[in-house]
C-alpha cells in the first residue's frame, strides 16, 4: 500500500475562459494506494481525473506518470471510468469487453479475466443484452467491466458508486481493493464519505479547485478537538 509515487501532481491549473476550475493542485499516488478525491460540487474533481487521463490540456503544470511527462508517456498508461456510464446501444454486453480488449490490442488471454468480472459484476445473465436495453446501473457495470478487461497502472473514476445498487457498490469496493494489492494506484471521486472511508487509503478535499486538506482518513479525523467525523471534517473545510 502507497509504494513508490507513480502519479505525481504539480501546481495543475486548468481554465475555462474566466473560471479556474483547478487552482495549483500538487498530489502524489503510489503504486498500490487508493486516493479518494472529496468536494462539493464544482471543486474541480472531474477536470482534475480529465486533465490526469490527458483529455483534458492543463493550462499550467505537470502531470508525471512513473517519472515521465504525461504527453511523454508510452503505451496505455491509464484507465479512466467516467462519472456517466455511455454505452454503444447496438453491442451486447460481451461485445462491450471485446471491443476494450481489441481497442487496447490484447491477445486471447483477456477472456478469463472478462469472464470473471462479468460474473463479479452480475452481468453473466445479460452478456447477450443490447447495451439500449440496459437499466442506469447495468450500463455502469458494463462499463466498469470494460475498462477493467485491460489492466493499466492507473485507474481514474468518476464518481464510480452512482447508479449502483448496494451490492453493486460492495462488490466494486471488493473490486478495488484486489486492484490495490495487485500494484495498481487508484484515484477516485466520490461524494459517498462512508465508501471513502472504507477504501481509500487518503482522500484529498478539495474547494474551489485546491486542496484544503489531505491525508490518511484517521488522521483528518484526529485533527480537530477530539475524534471527529470525515463529514464533520468535510464540511469544517468546504464551508
Amino acid at each position: 500500500m502507497g509504494g513508490e509515487a507513480c502519479l505525481v501532481v504539480t501546481g495543475l491549473v486548468r481554465r475555462f475562459r474566466s473560471v479556474t476550475a483547478v487552482d495549483g493542485l500538487s498530489f502524489h499516488v503510489g503504486a498500490g494506494e487508493i486516493l479518494g478525491l472529496l468536494g462539493p460540487n464544482g471543486a474541480g474533481k472531474t477536470t482534475t481525473l480529465l486533465c490526469l487521463a490527458g483529455l483534458l490540456r492543463p493550462d499550467s503544470g505537470s502531470v508525471d506518470w512513473a517519472g515521465r511527462p504525461l504527453d511523454q508517456r508510452r503505451g496505455r498508461t491509464v484507465t479512466l471510468i467516467p462519472e456517466t456510464p455511455e454505452v454503444y446501444p447496438m453491442l451486447t454486453v460481451y461485445e462491450h469487453l471485446v471491443f476494450a480488449a481489441r481497442s487496447c490490442g490484447l491477445g486471447d488471454d483477456w477472456r478469463e479475466r472478462a469472464e470473471a468480472l462479468m460474473e463479479r459484476l452480475d452481468l453473466s445473465d445479460r452478456r447477450d443484452t443490447l447495451g439500449e436495453s440496459l437499466s442506469k446501473g447495468m450500463r455502469q457495470r458494463t462499463l466498469i467491466a470494460a475498462s477493467l478487461v485491460a489492466m493499466t497502472p492507473v485507474l481514474l473514476l468518476d464518481e464510480p458508486m452512482i447508479g449502483l445498487d448496494p451490492r453493486g457498490q460492495r462488490e466494486l469496493r471488493t473490486i478495488l481493493a484486489d486492484l490495490r494489492q495487485e500494484g495498481v494506484a487508484v484515484v477516485m471521486s466520490t461524494h459517498l464519505l462512508e465508501s471513502a472511508e472504507a477504501i481509500c487509503d487518503r482522500v484529498l478535499i478539495m474547494k474551489a479547485g485546491r486542496a484544503v486538506r489531505v491525508g490518511p482518513v484517521s488522521e483528518l479525523r484526529r485533527r480537530g478537538a477530539g475524534e471527529q467525523s470525515l463529514e464533520d471534517v468535510f464540511l469544517e473545510v468546504t464551508r
